[in-house]
């Protein structure tokens, strides 16, 4: 491999420096910014001069985890991604067997709960790749800038929402269960984004089947209110066609309660919390429906918790969906809707 280089970044603050030092015989990191001190900007480029020498960093795909730095007097979180850039404009000139050059961006934090962030700071890292010129002169004016809003970008738009929303709070999750459409109006581009980050991070996808979200959403478009709608023109957001259940308002409570402390990682940990418990329920009334379908005092069972969940409507509507080419499993749906309804 040709010179690696690394940019290192604590809390996205940069401030310029430069050094080099050979790590190992096949490459050396060359530091482009940072804004450690100097003692555990050194103890960062051994740690990851060791991961690079096993090979253990795949381009694009970012690791979480704990180093020992002598300034704080605990473990820090660091978040490590290794990266090419290739130039189309001088791909010409390149000799065959000369390797671009690579690149690491490290984000440290207070703990290791990054993790939970890492898909939001891979697409981070992603959005770097598409920005950056391998000239010098581009670092103050756009790579710098852009590693120090690493914090406010990716990890707060949860928290952001949560302080903007407050009790209505519940109505946003609502819609992220049900994959009820959104518009959003009125409202500054970092909000906006802010809100569709939130709905993405609280939906099921990828934890549900495709085709269940698919159909789902087709289901919710075609419904007499199609969507709802966020106005942002005031201090605090209004909404039209929103709905709610009992299981969205408790949740709510949990992110409002959980507000007063500000860490950002909370509020993640309370949404997957929140995702792993609606799964659970259509997991179980998956299991029910089953058992129903042979067994009338398991169809008493399915109806109870669907009342008792307190996302009932929504729970109803995904099973629905996936039961729809199974005739006994539809069957005890189409009861189950008319025992509701009433």
């Amino acid at each position: 491999r040709s010179s690696q280089q690394g940019a290192g970044s604590r809390d996205g603050s940069p401030s310029s420096a430069a050094a080099e030092t050979a790590s190992s015989e096949d490459f050396s990191l060359s530091l482009l910014d940072t804004n450690l001190p100097a003692e555990a900007e050194t103890e960062l480029r051994s740690f990851m001069a060791k991961r690079l020498t096993k090979g253990a960093l795949f381009e694009g795909m970012g690791n979480v985890a704990s180093v020992d730095l002598s300034i704080p007097e605990y473990k820090v979180g660091c978040y490590y991604c290794l990266f090419q850039h290739e130039n189309l404009l001088e791909t010409a000139a390149v000799e065959s067997d000369t390797n671009a050059p690579e690149y690491v961006v490290c984000f440290l934090g207070g703990s290791e709960k990054e993790d939970t962030f890492r898909l939001e700071l891979d697409k981070y890292i992603q959005s770097l790749k598409l920005s950056l010129v391998l000239e010098q002169k581009n670092l103050e004016t756009c790579v710098n800038p852009y590693l120090r809003s690493w914090f406010e970008n990716s990890i707060c738009p949860i928290q952001r929402v949560v302080q903007l929303f407050q009790e209505k709070l519940a109505s946003l999750l609502h819609a992220a269960l049900s994959y009820t459409p959104v518009e959003v109006k009125n409202a500054d581009e970092r909000t906006e984004k802010d809100i569709s980050r939130f709905l993405a991070a609280a939906s099921l996808q990828g934890l549900v089947q495709e085709g269940t979200m698919t159909s789902l959403c087709i289901a919710m478009t075609e419904e007499q209110h199609k969507s709802m709608i966020i106005d942002c023109s005031g201090p605090q957001p209004q909404l039209h066609n929103a709905g709610s259940n009992r299981f969205c308002e408790d949740w709510m409570h949990a992110f409002v309660n959980g507000a007063e402390g500000g860490n950002p990682f909370l509020f993640r940990q309370i949404l997957e919390n929140f995702k792993l418990k609606a799964i659970q329920d259509i997991n179980n009334l998956k299991r029910f429906i089953r058992q129903a379908e042979m067994n009338h005092y398991a169809l008493f069972k399915c109806y109870m918790f669907l009342k008792n969940c307190g996302s009932g409507d929504i729970l109803l509507k995904i099973v629905k969906v996936e039961h729809a080419e199974m005739p006994e499993a539809r069957n005890v749906v189409t009861v189950l809707e008319e025992f509701m309804k009433e």
